[in-house]
């Protein structure tokens, strides 16, 4: 992979970072530092990536925490693999259940959207197999953050403010450790102000002391379960007890000589697989980056790519995913002959049935995560476990109430998910860990780094700056303020329904690490945030 760490051709402040011995990406400085501190006392890629993620689930509550999800990809020794920190509907939470309570459809916030949190396991799991270095060292950074505190940047600011003003709006016993935790005398933390979170050091400390066991059979699952029962909760300590971790195989897609790693279902990786197996069938180069011609091939392959991912995606345990028949190259050929000149609209395949944080480390010994963690709305449900800062995701959400589709909700099922960590090899040789936050943006930006990279290019930088498109489901077609003028105009003349954005936040945050023949690495960090890829 030839990339011009020379050429800059979108506006930014930041260069690539070149380094030998390590790299640690994160959306948030401090945490960057946290995973590099762990790497420099002897720790691999895994002890960062833990050290980064427990970093990250204080210094940016904003979009994960202790209470959410995560999923990591770990390239160790000669082999990719993939680990599914996704938790499920409690015993309590059904159809039957919403209905009774005269829910159509699940409610963002409070109790009914509130899926086991898998993180903390994921995170012991991680360490049991691959860890080098004791856990309490790996936890320690963020236990000083939590405890000591530390100061708040712009971008996390402005969202945490967000966030607060929304929980003002919230009223019920179950939203009420939610400003006692997250704000400072009612308001959010200013940037640069400093923010302590006991709560959350408390936490931490029992993780380090005693295990990601505690989290799940321990005293705080004891507590999540006592503040469940006294607000209405469907949650119990048997949801907890019950959690585990899946090891999973890596699905995958060749591009352009390169083979792109996703985890399976239930996440929606898989869109971005298909995208670009329907992608490879078109000569993109032909046209330049910034061009109508090639924002328009490249969303209508993910719009394709969607139709099949919302219809079929699910918990594979408890429904019949057909995974090889939705990555199956000569059926995305196919799909590829219905892109034509205008923007159109799909329908799913007739196949068989049968607030997010990414980050990415490398060690001097070749091993790399791709990780990403994630309570889901930003601050999630709403809910939090009152002294212990666990914020509790509402990942119920990606559940449907319709009858017979594959997603529906049930008990012990995992939701649809959007958080997806992405890697790039060739030829049986690791290049390195990517990825994109943002919802559904996550698959879409996928493709367009990828896209950015592969066939333009791009060092991960420049294809981190480049201007990004994002597809709604309502058909909306957004695109960023920087998009030049030209493609703009040519879009819409293609029938795309085009607003152009200047919201915050909406087009996805990502890393990128590759590794270089030479045996170093190449980074980039999202422009967009607060990030920090930082080298040793």
């Amino acid at each position: 992979m030839e990339l011009n760490l020379h050429y800059f051709p979108y506006p930014g402040r930041r260069i690539p970072v070149v380094a030998e011995r390590g790299v640690v990406a994160s959306s948030h400085p401090l945490a960057s530092q946290a995973g590099m501190q762990i790497l420099q006392a002897g720790g691999n890629a895994v002890d960062a990536a833990i050290a980064t993620a427990a970093a990250l689930t204080v210094l940016e509550p904003t979009s994960n925490g202790l209470g959410g999800d995560g999923f990591a990809l770990i390239w160790a020794g000669d082999q990719l693999y993939g680990i599914n920190g996704s938790g499920a509907a409690p015993g309590r939470l059904s159809v039957d259940a919403l209905a009774v309570a005269s829910y159509t459809e699940i409610p963002t916030h409070g109790w009914w959207p509130v899926t086991v949190p898998g993180v903390v396991r994921l995170w012991g799991d991680m360490h049991d197999r691959f860890g080098r270095l004791p856990l309490d060292q790996v936890l320690a950074p963020a236990i000083t953050y939590a405890a000591e505190g530390a100061p708040t940047p712009p971008m996390v600011a402005y969202f945490w403010a967000r966030g607060v003003e929304a929980a003002r709006t919230r009223h019920g016993p179950e939203f009420a450790g939610f400003l006692p935790t997250f704000s400072i005398d009612g308001r959010a933390p200013r940037p640069g102000e400093r923010f302590v979170s006991p709560g959350h050091a408390r936490t931490l400390r029992l993780i380090a002391r005693y295990g990601a066991d505690v989290f799940y059979q321990g005293e705080i699952a004891e507590a999540i379960d006592r503040f469940a029962r006294e607000t209405g909760g469907l949650l119990r300590a048997e949801d907890l007890a019950h959690h585990r971790s899946e090891w999973v195989t890596p699905i995958s897609m060749q591009y352009r000589g390169y083979t792109v790693h996703e985890i399976p279902p239930n996440g929606q990786g898989i869109a971005a697989l298909m995208a670009l197996g329907i992608l490879d069938q078109f000569d993109l180069v032909r046209y330049p980056r910034d061009s109508a011609a090639a924002f328009h091939y490249q969303i209508e392959a993910m719009k394709l790519a969607f139709a099949d991912t919302f219809a079929y995606v699910a918990d594979p345990r408890k429904a019949a995913v057909p995974v090889a028949d939705m990555l199956n190259r000569e059926r995305l050929a196919a799909r590829s002959h219905l892109i034509g000149e205008r923007a159109n609209t799909f329908q799913p395949d007739n196949l068989p049935r049968g607030g997010t944080v990414y980050f990415a480390t490398a060690d001097r010994d070749g091993m790399m995560v791709s990780m990403i963690q994630s309570t889901y709305m930003g601050f999630g449900s709403g809910v939090v476990i009152p002294g212990y800062g666990i914020a509790m995701h509402n990942r119920g959400c990606g559940f449907v109430m319709t009858p017979g589709h594959p997603n529906q909700v049930a008990p012990g099922k995992r939701p649809f998910h959007t958080i997806v960590p992405g890697f790039l090899s060739k030829d049986g040789f690791p290049i390195g860990p990517f990825g994109v936050m943002g919802a559904h943006m996550q698959p879409q930006g996928h493709v367009q780094v990828i896209v950015n990279t592969l066939d333009y290019g791009l060092h991960p930088q420049a294809a981190l700056d480049a201007p990004r498109w994002r597809w709604e489901r309502d058909g909306t077609l957004r695109l960023e303020l920087e998009t030049p003028r030209h493609v703009i105009e040519g879009l819409a003349a293609r029938g795309h329904q085009v607003v152009v954005e200047s919201e915050l936040g909406g087009f996805g945050r990502g890393q990128i690490i590759w590794r270089l023949a030479s045996g170093c690495y190449v980074a980039g960090t999202e422009p967009r945030c607060d990030g920090l890829a930082i080298g040793w």
